[in-house]
């Protein structure tokens, strides 16, 4: 897995903004996964706990994979997430906000974002990503964002306990029209 070398600008709206990723935010990152349950729903099952940094920065393909972090109008490290092509897909990867601040539409504003910066990056039909199908919070986010439960073109670890979920590359208006 190679990280794209397209140049990009940070995203504002309102005084928030997506930039890349810098280190030091795996330090902060790191505190928000308190335990193997919640690193594990995030991660993935490969994703190990308890964590040191250095197996933090391996399990998250630090330097590997696009990494995004959102903040908010102050400054604060609002959301996390990665996006990379899978399958003729932009994938959206390792998607989660600040638990301080949960409920509050960063997630929604992070897959906004991160749906731009994609579009930037790879010249793909589709965005995808997988959830939990016990994650309701974020299932329901994504579904009101027009993803839609696609059966997967392969086999897939834990197709038991997660989906597969895809949504046309577009505006939301018309993801959430068709």
């Amino acid at each position: 897995m190679e990280v794209p070398t397209v140049p990009l600008q940070p995203v504002t709206d309102d005084g928030w903004t997506l930039d890349e990723s810098v280190e030091s935010d795996i330090d902060q990152l790191m505190k928000w996964f308190p335990d193997t349950a919640s690193i594990d729903i995030w991660g993935g099952p490969h994703f190990r706990h308890p964590f040191t940094r250095h197996s933090f920065s391996e399990d998250l393909y630090w330097g590997r994979m696009a990494s995004f972090s959102l903040r908010d109008p102050a400054g604060a490290f609002a959301a996390f997430g990665q996006i990379y092509e899978r399958i003729g897909c932009i994938n959206l990867a390792r998607l989660v906000a600040n638990p301080a601040m949960r409920g509050q539409g960063v997630g929604r504003r992070l897959i906004e974002v991160l749906m731009t910066v994609g579009q930037s990056m790879f010249a793909c039909p589709r965005f995808s990503l997988f959830v939990y199908r016990d994650n309701t919070p974020a299932y329901e986010c994504y579904k009101s964002m027009g993803f839609v439960v696609t059966k997967y073109p392969g086999d897939v670890v834990l197709a038991e306990v997660c989906d597969y979920l895809t949504r046309p590359v577009g505006n939301l208006e018309n993801a959430n029209a068709s």
